[in-house]
């Protein structure tokens, strides 16, 4: 039989949007297998009741699980525990603290470093920025538990985003804010594997030289040929800490 008083045990945290707190809580039994593999989630309207919320906060919260791989939804039968969660980092766009959530961790950020600076010719052109922009430059160190898990470099447009000089992201990590408050349309990944240089293991506690796997993303909003960047990252992961999978069928590779 479906537990229908699930709600009831779903424990929101009081932090930031209540489709957020919906998810973080549903992603926590999933995490600790409270809620196990096939298990069905209760109906939005049964979590929206219990919630006292509306439907539409829910299916927010249920269809980014889905995104995260956590949860599989079925028309008409409802969302139910995936079986399996692999990263799908090359296709999708995930914050550090989904990622780090979905290892069942705990997430932790530091800002390493925050300025404003002139378009650069030499380094900037080939990220998609064009002459003449001001940019915010970022580099945070993101921890899963207590150990290094990402280095973050990023670029933000502030012709795109001018509302990003506002923000410190000492409370709120880049990518976060990010996907939250900007629109983006397009993107792309560039994966390389990459040997550790001396400032990039001291920030990892790996040694120089050491394996790395390396995202290079850009976004993009608007249209072609007006569509602007939005930001430009080199995300930096020890070897060891990022798997990345991905599933095709026949005839899906040209």
């Amino acid at each position: 039989m479906p537990d229908t008083a699930a709600h009831a045990e779903l424990d929101l945290d009081g932090a930031g949007p209540l489709h957020e707190q919906i998810r973080r809580a549903i992603a926590a039994k999933i995490i600790n297998q409270h809620w196990r593999p096939g298990h069905r989630i209760p109906f939005e309207s049964e979590l929206a009741a219990g919630l006292k919320t509306s439907r539409m906060t829910v299916n927010r919260a249920l269809s980014a699980l889905a995104a995260d791989g956590l949860v599989v939804r079925r028309r008409k039968a409802g969302s139910f525990v995936a079986g399996q969660s692999a990263i799908h980092a090359p296709l999708t766009i995930l914050s550090p603290e989904r990622e780090v959530a979905r290892m069942g961790l705990s997430h932790r950020f530091d800002l390493r470093s925050r300025r404003m600076r002139d378009f650069d010719p030499d380094t900037d052109g080939t990220a998609g920025f064009a002459r003449g922009e001001k940019l915010l430059h970022l580099v945070c160190l993101h921890h899963a538990g207590d150990e290094p898990f990402l280095l973050e470099d990023r670029l933000v447009s502030l012709t795109a985003v001018p509302q990003a000089a506002e923000v410190d992201f000492s409370a709120r990590s880049p990518g976060s804010w990010l996907l939250e408050h900007v629109p983006w349309n397009e993107a792309e990944h560039e994966i390389t594997a990459i040997a550790a240089d001396t400032p990039t293991a001291r920030a990892l506690a790996i040694d120089p030289g050491a394996p790395c796997l390396s995202i290079q993303r850009r976004t993009w909003h608007g249209d072609t040929p007006t569509r602007a960047t939005v930001t430009a990252v080199r995300l930096t992961y020890p070897g060891a800490a990022k798997k990345l999978v991905g599933r095709f069928r026949p005839g899906g590779l040209g």
